[in-house]
């Protein structure tokens, strides 16, 4: 059993690979322009990833459609050679759109109704957040494995009681930390850092703005007991970034404020948060807000600097500001040369890997450990979290 963990580098391995696999590029070209809604790259569709070809390795159902993120994760676990069978969800209007995406799902009369088939080995869940912990320990209980949305988990009782539960019945509880798991570009640095490509990781920053676009959010997104907070909520992505381009297994967090301090016709809304963690493998800042502006193309310019100690890489998730389309732009800077980092086709395996993971009870997509110490140092934050006051 192990973990996809960058660790374990070879400098020297990289060192004899690394013309294959980077194209050179001035570090002149690298300079960005300032930005507006007129001269920003177009967005292009990212590489479709290569379906299962074989037949259904397992069944799988779906509860809860309270998030977007539920179609990319289905697709995800279809991906890895899942077929899916059920759909459930308390609001009925949310499941017409999911059966016109995925037909082949049959519409439960209940949760139960899926929870009662033997047949389902595991269920995905994006329902509101603060439901999640709950549905899931039910999952598991029902002898199932369980994958959620981020944030998987909204309060540290809730992360006491999902350990107890994951531990009695050694089920499975998977969060889909997507801006790691589904992202070439971070998927393509983990295998940089791994061969040693910047030498050992000193420090993460992870950057997470997000578009606030109001008018389009349901009544739980502006509550914090709903969602568990800035932190809890976006910080998560980072905070799993941070353990394993670190190799961290124990971490603490050092200092962290969120709050309200631009949104006020939405009181309880927290809409800038930032946070700073340690472990004795490395540091991490992480910086998350709802302030992306509406000439951005694309919803937020997700950003992680991977400090090393013979170079840095930076990626930029969602959009090069003044250059190239699309997102998922790799960029590696070490002591010969800065360039610009081709991902041609790199898979995203994390749908194949759980799918193994369930079938052979192994954690090769991600340690159980992992998955739940990233929920403690977003909640910890949270919940040592001073208001920031930054105008």
């Amino acid at each position: 059993m192990t973990d996809a963990n960058p660790h374990g580098a070879s400098r020297r391995a990289f060192l004899r690979t690394a013309a294959a696999t980077t194209a050179a590029m001035p570090l002149a070209s690298l300079a960005t322009a300032p930005a507006s809604a007129a001269t920003a790259a177009p967005l292009t569709r990212e590489p479709r990833q290569q379906e299962w070809q074989g037949p259904p390795r397992l069944k799988f159902a779906v509860i809860g459609l309270n998030h977007g993120h539920i179609t990319s994760m289905t697709n995800t676990v279809l991906r890895g050679g899942g077929e899916l069978t059920w759909v459930y969800a308390k609001e009925t209007d949310l499941v017409k759109p999911f059966l016109t995406r995925f037909p082949q799902a049959r519409l439960a009369r209940s949760e139960a109704e899926i929870l009662d088939d033997a047949s389902v080995k595991v269920v995905l869940s994006a329902s509101i957040p603060d439901e999640r912990a709950p549905l899931g320990i039910r999952v598991m209980r029902a002898g199932k494995d369980f994958i959620a949305d981020k944030p998987g988990i909204t309060s540290l009782a809730q992360l006491a009681e999902v350990r107890a539960v994951q531990a009695e019945t050694r089920r499975i509880y998977s969060i889909v930390y997507s801006e790691r798991l589904e992202n070439r570009a971070t998927v393509r640095a983990g295998e940089l850092v791994k061969a040693g490509a910047i030498g050992t990781v000193l420090q993460t920053i992870g950057l997470g703005p997000h578009r606030a676009s109001f008018k389009t959010r349901p009544e739980w997104f502006f509550d914090t007991a709903r969602y568990g907070g800035i932190l809890v909520d976006i910080a998560s992505h980072q905070a799993d970034q941070f353990l394993f381009f670190t190799g961290s297994t124990r971490a603490e967090v050092v200092a962290s404020q969120a709050g309200n301090v631009h949104t006020p016709q939405h009181p309880k809304f927290e809409d800038f948060g930032d946070m700073m963690v340690r472990s004795d493998k490395g540091s991490g800042y992480i910086r998350v807000d709802w302030f992306t502006p509406d000439g951005l193309p694309t919803w937020g310019d997700g950003r992680l600097t991977i400090l090393g100690s013979d170079g840095f890489i930076e990626i930029r998730k969602n959009v090069d500001i003044a250059g190239r389309p699309a997102g998922n732009h790799l960029f590696l800077s070490d002591q010969k040369s800065t360039r610009y980092i081709e991902l041609g086709e790199v898979e995203l395996p994390y749908g194949r890997q759980i799918v193994s993971d369930i079938l052979d009870r192994t954690e090769t997509a991600m340690t159980q450990a992992h998955c739940f110490l990233a929920m403690q140092l977003v909640l910890e934050a949270q919940e040592k979290a001073r208001a920031p006051r930054l105008s």
